[in-house]
């Protein structure tokens, strides 16, 4: 049974990396190509010429279409080949695959399954995107060496903040809270509220007031591979369902998205929006390489834990704050195979 979801939308690439030149990218085991046309449009189709098989990521861009850098034959968008120099028709078998592509948040999406139920509307919304209350921040893509799912495990466990992020995201308290899981029809979310705990370092420079704080761990991912981080502060005793109308609150919203390349590799794109200082670039920029280095202490757990599911032998457990890693596992592979049957 396939591991992962076709008819979905994955992230593809940041905008600003697809210039003037195509670009490779493989996703769910499937080589493609993308570039943007005259039109301004993106486009996205298989890597492979279908004369001998070199990828359109060696040709270049001719108008609206890609064309291959060994003998010329010319793409268009969804993947009819157009032209073959020094003939005058086109043989049958030379069409390729192309592939539905949308842009949104500064990041370009592929539908990797039936074009026919791609629907750009359906692509997760971004609160506050282009909000002059709130400020923004973004980094490189990054490059995990596991399965995608070990992420989405991560990302549905406000537990491991403690251990693996005690100098960034986490701290030294709070880790007996209680969890609490909630479904919808999209995923999952788990989320809990510490109280009157010191404030975790990455934030010690963010929350706009002095002193212990209540805070909410709120770790939302959305099939297949989508994650939406909040972290909210309020002084401590403030916490609660109403918080985040808290004149002192600090709230920040991590959007993460997952790209699985191979069963055993994945791509990590990521932004931050925030509710303080949206204009100050240098904070931005401070944020960015803060969340970078907290990201790289998941990605080093993360690709040890690949080695390890790999190597070790023996059965594995499980505890508490697996419980909603397992759940959301549990519905996609249900997902999973209505749409492979």
């Amino acid at each position: 049974m396939s591991t992962w979801l076709n008819n979905a939308w994955y992230v593809a690439a940041w905008t600003d990396e697809i210039t003037d030149a195509p670009i490779e990218r493989q996703i769910i085991d499937e080589r493609v190509v993308l570039w943007r046309q005259d039109s301004g449009d993106y486009a996205a189709v298989s890597a492979f010429c279908s004369h001998r098989r070199l990828s359109l990521a060696n040709g270049r861009v001719a108008g609206n279409r890609i064309q291959c850098g060994y003998h010329g034959l010319e793409f268009a968008s969804d993947g009819r080949c157009m032209t073959v120099p020094c003939q005058n028709a086109v043989p049958p078998g030379a069409d390729i695959r192309g592939y539905p592509v949308a842009e949104r948040w500064g990041l370009v999406w592929i539908w990797m399954g039936d074009a026919a139920r791609a629907d750009p509307a359906t692509i997760i919304d971004v609160a506050h995107w282009g909000s002059p209350e709130w400020g923004y921040n973004r980094g490189a893509a990054m490059a995990y060496d596991c399965n995608y799912l070990l992420i989405t495990d991560n990302l549905l466990d406000p537990s491991h903040v403690t251990w693996v992020h005690r100098t960034s995201f986490g701290g030294t308290t709070g880790d007996a809270e209680p969890m609490r899981i909630r479904e919808a029809p999209d995923g999952f979310t788990v989320s809990r509220w510490t109280s009157d705990t010191p404030v975790a370092p990455f934030y010690r420079e963010l929350v706009p007031f002095a002193g212990n704080a209540d805070r909410l761990q709120h770790y939302e991912v959305r099939y297949p591979a989508l994650a939406v981080i909040k972290a909210v502060f309020v002084p401590a005793g403030e916490g609660g369902d109403n918080a985040e109308a808290n004149a002192h609150a600090f709230m920040m919203d991590s959007y993460n998205f997952i790209t699985p390349e191979t069963s055993g590799r994945s791509r990590y794109y990521w932004f931050q929006m925030r509710n303080i200082r949206p204009g100050d670039t240098e904070l931005s920029v401070a944020m960015s390489a803060a969340v970078l280095a907290a990201f790289s202490e998941d990605l080093a757990v993360l690709n040890e834990v690949q080695r390890g599911m790999d190597t070790a032998t023996g059965p594995t457990i499980s505890i508490a704050t697996d419980a909603g890693p397992l759940r959301f596992r549990q519905r996609l592979e249900r997902l999973i195979a209505a749409e492979t049957t």
